[in-house]
């Protein structure tokens, strides 16, 4: 009855419908038997951005069929660049520490002498003892770490660079240091007692441990990790291997990932390297538009490649438009500063409130086209530990930061900052740091002995050559190469949060 019900309403409907068509004296659409609405129907000529469309009563030409093919085979390629850009830049990183000797999980790359600006790895900074390893959980299993009390903000992420866990000060050890377990999802046996758990979706996985520098110095915190850190198989906690650590300073290797067709070959690495269900069906149809299948050979044909190279080539120039020229208004800090989040949204997902607005597509393809790791210390409000970010590419004209000109930094005093803050420059092509003559690109307050101001304030100077002859707080550019900046604060304090305290934008100095 109900069924019946329903049918009978939409019959009536649709006859007041052709009798209001009736009423009105509207013609039938010649070829049809009823007046169609115009919005149904697909014109013989239809101009767009990609050409002259042309069709036979809806039907598209041999010319029409080949330039949407060719538009939509450009727009896939474009799109699985924009969303595997975490996947390819973690392959980077393995890639990278691989080719300096580090491939196991108890070998560690560990920056003992700071981040320099020899290798090329996304916005790294130089005041912050790094270790960084990998863990292949196919290979392992479980796999065991133990972190010594006092570590900085430590974090793993999964293959897709996605969160995992948190350690030290933001971890649920809060900085006095306990015994980690990283566990597969398909990981079917027992999971003792005594560990923080944390599960994760794929079997690589990189973990970044930060120490912080006593005195500006980086001793205590190398003796610190290699001290305490520990890191091993569950399957070999009552034999663990030995330790290794491999410095990574002042030694010129690459984490980047290509933004050429290369770029694909390092994203089918990882789909025929990780579980099927790593990525959502979403994601793998995606992939799948373009060649790039789990179980089956990555070949494009000529043609195909072509698509690729274009469509990796606009996705490219759309990644530096988000990183560097942010449209969305939320992502400045202040109406009247250049200063933008690197976490636009404010959510380590990406989520738009909470999930109702599904993902931040556009916010997560800038993030990880310029930034390594993921973690919600980056971006919750924890007063006095983990760390927060302001990122800027223009002077307080909107311009570029040009390495020709020279520049002034108002940095005003009380800095919000419990452990450090610091201004790291960095080159907008690797989207590492800048190489100059000087191998820290950057200023800290714990490191450097800055010159002050009366007020406690502090003038940062930007360019080619120190001004007159100062280099204490002058930071060196390039000519003929452009610049972008990080302020980091390290356990930030209320006046950061509520927006009392503002640091100045980039002057032009003549």
């Amino acid at each position: 009855m109900e069924n019946f019900i329903k049918r009978s309403a939409f019959g009536a409907v649709c006859s007041v419908c052709f009798a209001l068509s009736a009423a009105y004296g509207q013609e039938a659409t010649p070829g049809f038997n009823q007046l169609i609405p115009k919005a149904v129907m697909t014109p013989d000529v239809v101009e767009t951005s990609i050409g002259t469309l042309k069709f036979f009563d809806g039907m598209p030409d041999r010319a029409t069929v080949e330039k949407v093919y060719d538009n939509l085979d450009t727009i896939r390629a474009s799109e699985a660049f924009l969303n595997f850009i975490p996947a390819a830049s973690l392959e980077g990183v393995r890639l990278g520490l691989e080719g300096i000797g580090v491939t196991k999980s108890n070998q560690v790359m560990i920056f003992d002498q700071l981040l320099d600006s020899n290798p090329l790895f996304l916005t790294g900074n130089t005041d912050t003892v790094y270790a960084i390893v990998i863990f292949d959980l196919k290979r392992d299993g479980p796999t065991v770490v133990e972190i010594p009390a006092g570590s900085g903000p430590s974090t793993v992420n999964d293959a897709f660079f996605r969160f995992v866990v948190d350690m030290g000060a933001p971890g649920p050890d809060r900085g006095k240091g306990g015994k980690y377990l990283i566990v597969p999802d398909s990981y079917q046996g027992d999971v003792p007692e005594g560990y923080f758990v944390a599960h994760s979706s794929s079997n690589i996985n990189v973990m970044v441990l930060r120490g912080f520098l006593v005195d500006g110095k980086t001793d205590a915190a190398v003796r610190s990790l290699k001290q305490g850190l520990r890191i091993y198989p569950l399957s070999q906690k009552d034999s663990p291997p030995k330790m290794e650590f491999v410095s990574g300073s002042r030694v010129p290797f690459n984490t980047v990932h290509a933004n050429d067709f290369s770029f694909f070959e390092e994203v089918n690495h990882v789909i025929q390297r990780e579980p099927v269900k790593f990525i959502d069906p979403e994601l793998r149809g995606l992939l799948s538009s373009v060649g790039i299948q789990k179980g089956k050979p990555f070949k494009p044909n000529a043609r195909m490649v072509k698509k690729l190279q274009d469509g990796v080539a606009i996705g490219n120039a759309t990644a530096r438009a988000l990183l560097l020229r942010p449209r969305d208004k939320t992502a400045f800090y202040y109406p009247d500063r250049q200063w933008y989040s690197a976490f636009v949204g404010g959510d380590y997902r990406w989520l738009i409130a909470g999930g109702e607005g599904g993902r931040n597509l556009d916010s997560r393809t800038a993030f990880f086209y310029g930034y390594t790791l993921n973690t919600p210390a980056m971006v919750l409000e924890m007063v006095g530990a983990g760390s927060q970010y302001a990122v800027t590419s223009t002077d307080s004209d909107g311009n570029y930061l040009d390495g020709s000109k020279n520049y002034r930094l108002h940095v005003p005093a009380d800095v919000p900052a419990k452990d450090f803050w610091s201004v790291v420059v960095y080159d907008p092509q690797t989207r590492s740091e800048l190489q100059t003559g000087q191998p820290f690109p950057s200023k800290n307050n714990k490191r450097d002995e800055l010159v002050a101001n009366t007020d406690g304030s502090v003038d940062l100077d930007f360019g080619p050559e120190p001004p007159q002859g100062e280099a204490t707080n002058w930071v060196q550019t390039v000519p003929g190469k452009g610049w972008w900046a990080i302020l980091r604060l390290y356990g930030p304090l209320k006046p950061w949060f509520e927006r009392t305290w503002r640091p100045g934008d980039f002057e032009r100095v003549e």
